[in-house]
């Protein structure tokens, strides 16, 4: 008597023990964050109105800190340039001197070893009398320069910018908005954010679009259609997800899905890709059959339930927008 409680109580924890990592799977991202956010795979996305505690850190991804702090540093830190690249007149000039020096002594002193080396000695001569005067030169150029610049830049470290035609640049850092702009269904996405890149309305729709044929493809197994809208890195997640699932002998299925609502996070360029990270809230039927007869072992198929996640989309300036990564919230 004393043992069966004990018992009971066991199999029912091995039980759950044994379904959490099924109902963990559950929709398309197994409810795991994943995916590469470019340079900012490692920094937590902003929060937004939707996704209001954030983001959960990227669990699984191709992109390793190292890799991922390389853009950025490139972007940041300009490639320093010797002496003889900042002044190419002054390296054409002294090139110039040499090899005329050279030919001078060679010529003038043939094979006789006392003359070539006096050549020498008087080509050395000139070459500290030019390279003195080309000095004072230089100096006397970089005092114009700075001669000339006003007083309100000097000892600030800031770049001079001289006013010219055209809108004065926008030195201010980016400050997150909140712009609430309906979207095509329900709550909708709209431009929210810090948008670095200018998005327009279509591509708040293509992240809504993106959002619905993931769902489907995910359902139906169908790698083919998940490869036309993620990145590999996404697919590949996606394949160990559904061969999971199919190992336990389970298919999870995502229908009508809806956004309810959605904003950006960010968005910005890394050389030529783009990158939007979206908070969105979206409902659906979210249910799990048994692949033997078909019977619900998770979720309702009559009722719908909702999740919240942030998506990150890229895209090659002029292509598509496809997935590249899945956060929780």
């Amino acid at each position: 008597m004393i043992r069966r409680p004990s018992r009971f109580f066991a199999i029912l924890a091995a039980a759950v023990i044994g379904l959490a990592p099924m109902l963990a799977e559950a929709r398309a991202g197994g409810g795991q964050s994943s995916g590469s956010r470019g340079a900012r795979t490692q920094q937590a996305a902003p929060a937004t109105p939707t996704t209001q505690q954030g983001a959960r850190p990227v669990e699984r991804t191709a992109t390793t800190p190292a890799q991922a702090q390389r853009p950025a540093q490139q972007a940041q830190a300009p490639q320093q340039q010797s002496w003889f690249q900042r002044n190419p007149f002054m390296t054409g000039l002294l090139g110039g001197m040499l090899g005329a020096g050279l030919i001078g002594a060679l010529m003038g002193g043939g094979f006789n070893f006392g003359e070539g080396l006096a050549g020498f000695l008087g080509f050395a001569a000139q070459l500290a009398l030019f390279g003195g005067i080309a000095f004072l030169i230089m100096r006397f150029i970089r005092s114009r320069r700075e001669a000339g610049t006003p007083a309100a830049y000097a000892g600030t470290g800031m770049p001079r910018v001289d006013a010219g035609p055209g809108p004065m640049p926008n030195t201010m850092a980016r400050t997150t908005e909140t712009i609430d702009v309906g979207g095509p269904a329900g709550g909708g996405l709209g431009p929210k954010g810090g948008d670095e890149i200018g998005l327009a309305q279509g591509d708040f729709e293509a992240f809504e679009r993106r959002l619905v044929e993931i769902q489907t493809a995910w359902s139906k197994g169908d790698l083919n259609g998940l490869k036309r809208a993620a990145t590999p890195e996404m697919v590949s997640y996606f394949a160990d997800d559904l061969a999971a699932n199919a190992s336990r002998g389970v298919e999870n299925r995502v229908e009508d899905v809806k956004l309810e609502q959605g904003d950006l996070a960010e968005a910005w360029q890394e050389g030529g890709t783009q990158y939007a990270t979206v908070g969105m809230r979206f409902s659906a039927r979210d249910y799990t059959v048994a692949l033997a007869d078909g019977r619900v072992v998770d979720g309702n198929k009559d009722a719908r339930s909702e999740a919240t996640e942030t998506w990150t989309f890229m895209r090659i300036q002029g292509g598509d927008w496809i997935l590249s990564a899945i956060q929780q919230a």
